[in-house]
C-alpha cells in the first residue's frame, strides 16, 4: 500500500478536469487487465448498520475482526485521512469460460475421489497480483496530475469492498451476497481509496428476479434467506476460517471440497457468460484442479509448503490442510486406498487431525456396512 503519508495535505482538486480523469483512469485500467473500473463516494451508512446487525446475530463466526473494526469499516476515512471517494477495480480470474468451470467443478464432486479447491485459489495469490497492478495505476494517475493523497487495497484492510464496488456500478449484490454482474462473479475486487471528489458512478440495475438457484444450491444451508449468509454454516469459511473443529453435522455437506467453495456460483445463470481469464498468474498450479484426495492427504508438511508457496491455500497451514483432506475422505466412496491413508494418520501429532481422522474412518466403515 502506498500514499502520501498519513498528514499529507487534501489533494487540490481544483482546475482538474474530474470527469475526464475518471475517463482515462477507466482506460488506464482496461490497459492494466482490469475487466472493470467505476468510482464510488463513501457513504457506507446504511450498508453499515446491516453489518453491525449481522455480526450482533453471531453470524460472522469466528470472524472476530469483522466486529474488531467494524467503526473503519463504516468510515473509510479512518484508513485513509480526507478520503472522498474509491476507484473500484475488478479482475477477472476463472481458468476457464463459466460453463465449463461449472462442468468441471460439478464432475469433480460427482466422482467423489477428486479434490476441490475454490477457483480464486488455483493460481498466484490474487493479493499481490492486483495491489502490483492498483499501484501501476495509481501511479499513472500521479504522473498525470501530480501526488494526491490514497491508499491501495485488495482484501487487505477492513473495507466493505463488495459495497464500494456495488456502489461504483461495477455489479450488483446476488442473493448469495456476492457481487454479480452481466459477466458473472468469479472475479476479484481491489480499491484505491483517494482524497480526490470524483464524481460517483451510477448504480447498476440488480439482475437476479426470482432466481434462488444460489439458496437451492449451497451444501450447508449457509444462505439462510435471499441476500443473507450465516458464514458459520458457509463451506469457505468451515475450510478456510474456522481455525478448530469442523461441527460433525455439517462434515457430509462439505462432500470433497477441501479449500473454499463455488457451489453458489456455479449455480448462478449468469455465470454463464463468465469469460476465462487471460492473466497467466491465475492459471491452475500443481495440478491443483484435478488432484485426488489420497494424493493431497499424502503431502508431507515440506511438500505443502512448497506446493502452496504464493498461493492463498498457505495461509490455513498445514493442520488444517490435513483436517479438510480427512473430511473430504471421509465423504469419498468406501475404499480400502482411503481407509488405509488415514489409519497413516490416526497417530498424528495434532488432536485436530487425529479428529478428524477417527470421524472419516468410522464414515468410511459404516458405508461399508
Amino acid at each position: 500500500m502506498s500514499a502520501l503519508p498519513p498528514n499529507a495535505p487534501v489533494s487540490s482538486s481544483s482546475g482538474l478536469d474530474l470527469a475526464g480523469l475518471v475517463e482515462s483512469v477507466r482506460q488506464w485500467g482496461r490497459e492494466l487487465g482490469f475487466s472493470a473500473v467505476g468510482v464510488a463516494d463513501l457513504d457506507l451508512a446504511e450498508a453499515g448498520e446491516r453489518l453491525a446487525a449481522w455480526v450482533g446475530e453471531g453470524m460472522h463466526g469466528e470472524m472476530d475482526y469483522m466486529e474488531r473494526h467494524l467503526p473503519l469499516r463504516r468510515d473509510p476515512a479512518q484508513l485513509v485521512p480526507n478520503a472522498r471517494s474509491a476507484i473500484m477495480v475488478r479482475m477477472d480470474y476463472a481458468p476457464l469460460d463459466g460453463p465449463a468451470l461449472a462442468a468441471r467443478q460439478r464432475s469433480a464432486l460427482a466422482d467423489g475421489a477428486t479434490a476441490v479447491v475454490a477457483s480464486y485459489a488455483l493460481g498466484r495469490d490474487y493479493h499481490k497480483v492486483l495491489r502490483q497492478r492498483l499501484q501501476r495505476l495509481a501511479d499513472r494517475i500521479a504522473g498525470h496530475i501530480g501526488p494526491f493523497g490514497y491508499r491501495v487495497f485488495t482484501d487487505s484492510a477492513p473495507i466493505m469492498e463488495v459495497e464500494l464496488a456495488r456502489k461504483a456500478g461495477i455489479g450488483w449484490r446476488g442473493k448469495h451476497t456476492l457481487l454479480l454482474s452481466r459477466d458473472g462473479s468469479w472475479f476479484f475486487l481491489g480499491e484505491i481509496l483517494t482524497d480526490l471528489p470524483l464524481p460517483a458512478d451510477r448504480l447498476e440495475t440488480p439482475r437476479c428476479g426470482q432466481c434462488r438457484r444460489c439458496i437451492d444450491a449451497c451444501p450447508t444451508g449457509a444462505i439462510v434467506a435471499p441476500y443473507l449468509l450465516d458464514a458459520r454454516r458457509c463451506i469457505s469459511y468451515l475450510t478456510i476460517e474456522l481455525k478448530g473443529s469442523i461441527p460433525e453435522a455439517l462434515r457430509p455437506a462439505i462432500g470433497t471440497h477441501v479449500y473454499g467453495c463455488d457451489d453458489c456460483q456455479t449455480a448462478c445463470p449468469w455465470n454463464k457468460y463468465a469469460r476465462a481469464s487471460d492473466i497467466p498468474d491465475f492459471a491452475p498450479r500443481h495440478g491443483l484442479e484435478a488432484a485426488s484426495l489420497l494424493e493431497l492427504f499424502a503431502w508431507t508438511e515440506a511438500d505443502f509448503d512448497e506446493r502452496t508457496q504464493g498461493s492463498a491455500i498457505r495461509r490455513i497451514g498445514y493442520e488444517r490442510w490435513l483436517r479438510n483432506v480427512a473430511v473430504a475422505l471421509g465423504n469419498a466412496p468406501p475404499s480400502e486406498a482411503v481407509r488405509a491413508a488415514l489409519r497413516e494418520r490416526v497417530d498424528h501429532p495434532s488432536e485436530l487431525v487425529r479428529e478428524h481422522v477417527r470421524w472419516a474412518l468410522e464414515r468410511q466403515r459404516a458405508a461399508d456396512d
